[in-house]
């Protein structure tokens, strides 16, 4: 059994109760847990099962009791759960403390969406989890193939739903994916949507069109996606549902444009590295894509090649900038930019940004 403390000023490591036993009695155990005093007021507690890989039963907690012993404040709350038996489940149950004089957060059902083209083929051999952050902390690691919900299969996309317990996180900033598989294989994911369940809106946009290479034999990969941006309003009512089958619903209110990337013909001009580029408008600027999955080429940006690349974005109005870059990753990095030429399909209008360097 583990437990994981929120704070006002962050949150503790997880405390393993296997050696905290103070007092057992029939049904009911007393742990003495020591948090560090900078944690500030106490608003969560995660509480869940470290592994249940060597597991032959589950677990049912019935009541929670918390003191603080040297102010003796006191919190208790009823919980009846059961955590589940599956190796996959969902091992973890999240509640908020409430004290005296000070309103508690609520606890919220998140629906995450996984846009995918081959996961649910691969479903067995992979572990997938997602870490959610939001301005109220995070949610810990949450498995995402253990109970599937509205899954659609086209012939080049499929998506499916998973729900997530958690004390509310507020404005969503991120989300982490922990990917392994027991065989070598790809892992290509296209986006996650994330919204309250009860609520149509605000639907949080993550965007990451990349194919993962998953190794058996190498740790888990680990990806952190930054939100892309927010839909809210009636306009993008069903986007989720109908995503597969209409996507142009989902992107009414999006413009597509149309990157054509030039790479210098001159030694070492390609690069290997991940580039990522924000388009500036008179009307607005556009989140950072990364231009990951070139239309011509498998591998992108290589000496005196055309990269072409589309993205849906708001609207940014006319466009007069742009700024483009990339991490350094990979051996000898540099890169030798010719130009970018970006074409705006809603307006037609074509722009040219001249590089040289």
């Amino acid at each position: 059994l583990v437990m994981v403390f929120y704070g006002s000023n962050g949150k503790s490591n997880p405390v393993s109760m296997e050696n905290k036993v103070e007092h057992q009695a029939k049904n009911q155990i007393t742990y003495d847990v020591h948090l560090p005093s900078d944690l500030g007021m106490l608003y969560k507690v995660r509480l869940g099962l470290q592994s249940l890989e060597n597991s032959i039963s589950q677990l049912s907690p019935r009541h929670f009791k918390m003191q603080n012993t040297s102010t003796l404040d006191t919190f208790s709350l009823t919980i009846n759960k059961t955590l589940p038996l599956s190796l996959n489940g969902d091992r973890w149950i999240e509640f908020p403390v409430e004290w005296p004089l000070k309103e508690a957060l609520s606890v919220v059902t998140y629906h995450l969406t996984v846009f995918s083209r081959n996961i649910l083929s691969k479903r067995n051999l992979l572990r997938m989890a997602a870490c959610i952050y939001g301005t109220h902390g995070d949610t810990g690691d949450r498995s995402l193939l253990w109970s599937l919900q509205n899954v659609q299969q086209g012939e080049d996309n499929e998506s499916f739903l998973v729900t997530v317990d958690a004390v509310e996180l507020g404005e969503l900033d991120k989300v982490v994916l922990l990917i392994s598989s027991k065989t070598d294989c790809k892992v290509d994911i296209k986006k996650l949507h994330l919204k309250e369940a009860v609520k149509e809106h605000p639907i949080y946009v993550f965007e990451v069109n990349e194919a993962l290479s998953v190794n058996a034999n190498k740790p888990e990969i680990e990806r952190e996606i930054p939100v892309s941006f927010i839909m809210r309003g009636d306009k993008q009512k069903n986007d989720i549902d109908n995503n597969l089958h209409k996507e142009g619903s989902q992107t009414r209110n999006l413009t597509e444009y149309i990157i054509k990337v030039y790479t210098g013909d001159q030694r070492g001009a390609g690069t290997d590295a991940n580039v990522h580029i924000i388009l500036f408008g008179n009307e607005d600027k556009s989140e950072v894509f990364q231009l990951s999955q070139s239309l011509e080429h498998q591998d992108p940006f290589e000496r005196g090649k055309v990269d072409t690349f589309k993205i849906k974005t708001k609207k940014l109005g006319s466009l007069h900038s742009i700024e483009i870059g990339h991490d350094g990753k990979g051996f000898a990095s540099g890169w030798f930019l010719e130009k970018v030429e970006i074409t705006d399909t809603s307006r037609n209008s074509v722009y040219c940004f001249n590089c040289n360097r």
